[in-house]
């Protein structure tokens, strides 16, 4: 089964961090650029992040940039997103999708929640 699976979403203090995993099963992700995404209650989903799948360059919203990171382990067939110095507004459904020319994948999403 062709799938991304997002993990390590949970409740965080403002200032807190967390590390989310998207992890394919069925294909290999070192051929697919990979992106990050989110959706807060009442809005549309954002992309903020991204990672190529050529040289690994990366692309980061402003909202986001100097506090996010995003990260791909080819060989554990993973792609990461380290968030540091998170804020009440990071509060959303994360989702990590995968594209290439011929195909496209997303994930079931992971719930960040931000708050005191």
């Amino acid at each position: 089964q062709l799938q991304l699976v997002e993990s390590g979403g949970g409740l965080v203090q403002p200032g807190g961090s967390l590390r989310l995993s998207c992890a394919a099963s069925g294909f290999t992700l070192v051929y697919y650029a990979i992106g990050w995404f989110r959706q807060a209650p009442g809005k549309g989903r954002e992309g903020f992040s991204c990672i190529s799948s050529s040289d690994g360059s990366t692309y980061y919203a402003d909202s986001v940039k100097g506090r996010f990171t995003i990260s791909r382990d080819n060989a554990k067939n993973t792609v990461y997103l380290q968030m540091n110095s998170l804020k009440p507004e990071d509060t959303a459904v994360y989702y990590c999708s995968a594209w290439s020319p011929s195909n496209k994948y997303w994930g079931q999403g992971t719930q960040v929640t931000v708050s005191s």
